[in-house]
């Protein structure tokens, strides 16, 4: 949520943000309920000033036996008792009204990320391998011969409709084998703390992190209420809702691997074959708790960690800055590493890893109190997969692909295998 205070102070700087995020939004928008909302409080103050005044008086107009003026003032009172209680409610609608729309605006880009409208207009900033040149017409993940016993999609669509899968046997193996190792990666090297948290939560959890007002029809309801986690940045980033922590406990870094759900609203059409975009999928998630005044390095290390797991897999990627148009609504800068699939010959997003500011802290009313002393102030919040554990298995599967239909693993998931280091035609460990 945005700092109406910025707002105030900076509108032209308001302005050409929304302008750049594609909201229609203005600060003449904001200021205008934000006007009325302060002549409300200020009209309320000054009637029950009146109110007050006039309270000590009617004692001393029943006493000098003025029955007129004490009839007058009791009235006036009153009046101005009424005055008050219509002016909080309505400076209550206002507020109520200010911080619905505070909700749905997106968070204000850092100077340094590029205008633009969609994906076309991201700008590459880092490039790592080079994508294999297959002797033979590469594959995608589900037409490989070892792949197709273990990935059935027609038991996935009986059981629970489109866009679900059952992995099995030696696919399901090496899907748990790639969690676990990201897993231990984070935690052994990258110093974060493992966490394991609930999928379902409750709404001001969904609104903490921004996924609620405006985009609850990406995420599933239950009939009592409760939302089921579309990423565990939900639980993650809510551990500090409502907390005011020490200066010297930040930063917090935190990892969890979760199972996510996402309705893919608006997706019709895109990625229906394999288990590309899946309704139901796993996460390794990141995410980070900072000062203010580190949440900028933080994203640049938060990316290396994504980065140096598909390294290690030596599986291709490039790095991207999203465009302005592009970019994440809670998000300040948003890097999205696209790992190479030779099965289509391109590259797709595996990671996005976002620094959020004090967005979703306002939201959270999350704050540190700073060491020398002072007033808290809010705490800043990143997030970032490390690594979409599906994804990542579509990677390994066809860039390790061979002709016979066999996948050569990588030699960090060797010891998650029990040695085991080929995926056999016929859909075997060996």
């Amino acid at each position: 949520m945005l700092d109406i205070r910025m707002i105030r102070e900076t509108p032209e700087v308001f302005d050409a943000a929304m302008q750049q995020r594609k909201s229609d939004v203005s600060s003449g928008d904001v200021l205008a309920i934000d006007a009325e909302r302060r002549a409300k409080i200020a009209e309320a103050e000054a009637a029950k000033a009146e109110q007050n005044a006039a309270s000590k008086q009617v004692g001393a107009a029943k006493a000098s036996g003025d029955e007129a003026e004490f009839e007058r003032l009791r009235a006036l009172v009153g009046e101005k008792k009424d005055a008050v209680a219509r002016l909080n409610e309505e400076a209550k609608a206002c507020d109520a009204k200010l911080s619905e729309l505070l909700m749905a605006l997106p968070n204000i880009p850092f100077a340094d990320v590029p205008e633009g409208d969609d994906e076309e207009d991201n700008v590459e900033i880092n490039r790592w391998g080079n994508p294999r040149n297959f002797p033979f017409e590469a594959k995608e993940h589900y037409e490989l011969g070892g792949v197709i016993p273990g990935m059935d999609f027609e038991l996935g669509a009986k059981l629970s409709g489109a866009r679900f899968v059952v992995l099995s046997g030696a696919v399901a193996r090496i899907h748990r084998a790639l969690a676990q190792f990201m897993l231990d990666t984070h935690v052994d090297e990258n110093g974060l703390t493992e966490t394991w948290t609930p999928v379902l939560v409750n709404e001001a959890m969904m609104y903490g992190t921004g996924q609620l007002p405006k985009f609850g029809e990406d995420s599933y309801q239950t009939t009592e209420g409760m939302w089921m986690i579309p990423t565990s940045e939900v639980t993650l980033t809510n551990t500090v809702n409502g907390e005011t922590l020490e200066e010297n406990e930040l930063p917090r870094r935190l990892t969890a691997h979760s199972q996510c759900f996402r309705s893919e609203a608006g997706s019709a059409g895109r990625d229906t074959a394999g288990m590309l975009r899946q309704h139901q999928f796993e996460k390794v998630e990141m995410v980070s708790i900072t000062h203010p005044e580190q949440s900028r390095a933080e994203l640049d290390r938060m990316t290396r960690c994504a980065e140096a797991i598909l390294e290690a897999l030596l599986l291709p990627y490039r790095t991207v800055v999203l465009c302005t148009g592009d970019m994440g609504f809670g998000a300040q800068r948003t890097h999205d590493i696209e790992v190479w699939l030779p099965g289509q010959g391109k590259y797709r997003e595996i990671s996005s890893v976002s620094v959020c500011g004090d967005f979703q802290a306002r939201r959270m009313n999350a704050r540190f109190k700073p060491a020398g002393g002072g007033k808290p102030e809010f705490v800043h919040t990143l997030n970032g997969s490390g690594l979409a554990v599906g994804r990542c298995l579509i990677a390994v599967l066809e860039n390790g692909q061979q002709e016979d239909g066999s996948v050569e693993l990588p030699v960090a998931l060797h010891p998650y295998l029990g040695g085991k280091s080929v995926l056999t035609p016929f859909g075997t460990l060996v």
